[in-house]
């Protein structure tokens, strides 16, 4: 998988657009941990991450989990039911719902960077990111 992060590891971050400047420095990940900007404080972590779900905040509660993650679904919440697929990964693309569908493209990760629907045009860069994140914890900071 792309940007499947295994544990313990130097700090990724999530630009905003085509940038690495500091300033641009959205979140930072700590391989379990997402920090607003570039905080490591553990008053700033937003999300948790336990290599199936996604919990708010500091949380590894089930009542708490926003997203589960079965290595190409991202599902709403506690759930693996087909009806709460929220998105598909096929290592390259993300894809609305359950679909596989071209149109239906959300964005395309290469390269270090995410990028608009099916483009790999810089133009249409959204956000560039250095090391590794899972899946399910990029799509939940776009």
């Amino acid at each position: 998988m792309l940007l499947c992060a295994t544990g313990a590891e130097a700090a990724s971050y999530l630009y905003r657009g085509n940038s690495t400047y500091t300033s641009d420095i959205l979140y930072t990940w700590d391989g379990r941990h997402v920090y607003s900007g570039r905080s490591t404080y553990s008053s700033d972590i937003l999300y948790t991450w336990d290599g199936r779900h996604v919990y708010s905040g500091r949380s590894t509660y089930s009542s708490d989990i926003l997203y589960t993650w079965d290595g190409r679904y991202v599902y709403n919440g506690n759930s693996t039911y087909s009806s709460d697929i929220l998105c598909t990964w096929d290592g390259r693309h993300v894809y609305r719902g359950r679909s596989t569908y071209s149109s239906d493209i959300l964005c395309t990760v290469s390269k270090g960077h995410v990028y608009r629907g099916r483009s790999e045009y810089t133009s249409d860069i959204l956000y560039t990111f250095s090391g590794s994140l899972p899946i399910p914890v990029l799509l939940l900071l776009l």
